[in-house]
């Protein structure tokens, strides 16, 4: 896939050219939509479809105080669109200057770019340009006018409502993982690298990978069953997302830790993304470190339980 930093890269893209905007939070079954019509317009044109989106969510400027949890970073949103065949992915940074800019000379410097723009996809809310005032009907003007094809893709309605990032976000926040799967068409993930940590996993026979988190969002503390991609593979596991308040009553911060089970090999700088499967427990606080090890021990059986049943 490649990876585009500036609407002049446009340009390196061979005509014509077709877009999928938006900001994709969590790359759901809408969005997904939106990526297929840009690809089958590009298809249909001898063309190239290309994702077009931004580094930050951008109510962060235009209204901070109701930006949502992000279900998925731009590293992470991105490795999900070049997963379902996005050949190339404009990531422009989301700043002061950016928001302040009219809607026509936004889609105007796209069009300049292209070689040459053959349409844009995106939902039917889409807004964009200062004070959002740019929407569908009038990047529909536009197009009519310049001469590219808008796509306004209608919402995909799962149990008689949108899907959507929001939806996604409750499920998640609830720990309804079957609920954000169907909404997502695949199973809710946490990316992140792997991390020294204290090693205390290790010295109690169960070595972990302390991911750093990358994402907002996520399920209440406690220990779950996972699979884990790592490359090529998927992986069992068994993760505990929390305080572990065992070790550490002072923690201010939720950890990320995922003990592999039947794997053995150094994980450090490594990439993960854990799917989340099945809730064991709650996070609880242990009297001492040799209780904590025979709970970690049920937990691994019980996680191979659940995912051997799979």
């Amino acid at each position: 896939m490649k990876s585009l930093h500036s609407i002049a890269d446009l340009a390196s893209l061979p005509g014509p050219l077709h877009l999928a905007a938006g900001f994709f939070d969590g790359v759901h079954l809408g969005h997904q939509e939106v990526l297929r019509s840009a690809r089958l317009a590009a298809d249909a044109s001898g063309g190239s479809a290309a994702v077009l989106t931004f580094d930050r969510h951008p109510a962060t400027i235009i209204r901070p105080g109701a930006a949502p949890r992000l279900l998925t970073s731009t590293r992470h949103r991105t490795l999900i669109m070049e997963r379902l065949g996005a050949a190339a992915v404009l990531v422009l940074p989301f700043n002061e200057s950016l928001a302040a800019l009219p809607p026509d000379d936004f889609i105007g410097q796209i069009v300049r770019s292209a070689r040459p723009l053959g349409s844009i996809s995106a939902g039917t809310d889409w807004a964009f340009g200062h004070a959002r005032s740019g929407n569908m009907s009038s990047l529909a003007a536009m197009g009519a006018a310049a001469g590219f094809a808008v796509h306004a893709v209608p919402p995909v309605i799962i149990d008689g409502e949108p899907v959507s990032s929001t939806r996604v976000r409750l499920a998640v926040e609830a720990g309804d993982f079957s609920t954000a799967a169907a909404l997502l068409g695949r199973p809710y993930s946490i990316l992140g690298d792997v991390i020294l940590g204290r090693q205390l996993g290790r010295k109690l026979g169960f070595p972990t990978a302390n991911l750093a988190l990358e994402s907002e969002q996520f399920p209440p503390s406690g220990v779950y069953a996972v699979h884990v991609v790592l490359d090529s593979q998927i992986l069992p596991g068994v993760a505990n997302l929390g305080f572990r308040p065992t070790v550490d009553l002072s923690a201010s911060t939720r950890h990320f830790e995922v003990h592999l089970l039947d794997f053995s090999g150094n994980l450090y700088d490594r990439t993960l993304d854990v799917r989340f499967v099945s809730r064991i427990r709650d996070e609880v606080r242990f009297d001492s470190l040799d209780a904590l090890k025979s709970q970690i021990h049920l937990d691994a059986q019980r996680a191979r339980s659940i995912l051997s049943a799979l």
